[in-house]
């Protein structure tokens, strides 16, 4: 067999592999499962509400507070980074707002 009849072959070989793993995976079906309900929530201050409406639409209120204190300027590159990086729809002008409310909650200069 030539170079082209290999590549031929080859290339049917795994075209079958995939439609035969395609109907293995189609006869598994759906699975599902129940998280369990949110019983944290977040602290009341200044900003509260920009963080609920932001924050909470991509995680949890534990994932917050688990995070170490942060700086003024990590939460600020964690705020960004989950707007640029991560797709996150926050408003450029809340972000300031999201920072100075993480900074009253889990801020490493918090007094």
């Amino acid at each position: 067999m030539n170079v082209l009849g290999k590549s031929v072959a080859t290339l049917a070989g795994v075209i079958g592999l995939l439609l035969g793993f395609h109907a293995f995976s189609a006869d598994m079906g759906a699975v599902s499962i129940q998280l369990p309900a949110e019983t944290a929530q977040l602290k009341p201050g200044p900003g509260l509400e920009a963080a609920q409406s932001n924050c909470m639409t991509c995680h949890s209120v534990d994932y917050i507070y688990m995070q170490p204190p942060l700086s003024k300027d990590q939460w600020q590159g964690e705020v960004v980074k989950m707007k640029k990086v991560m797709g996150a729809p926050i408003p450029d002008n809340e972000v300031d707002t999201i920072v100075q409310y993480l900074m009253s909650q889990n801020g490493k200069n918090k007094k």
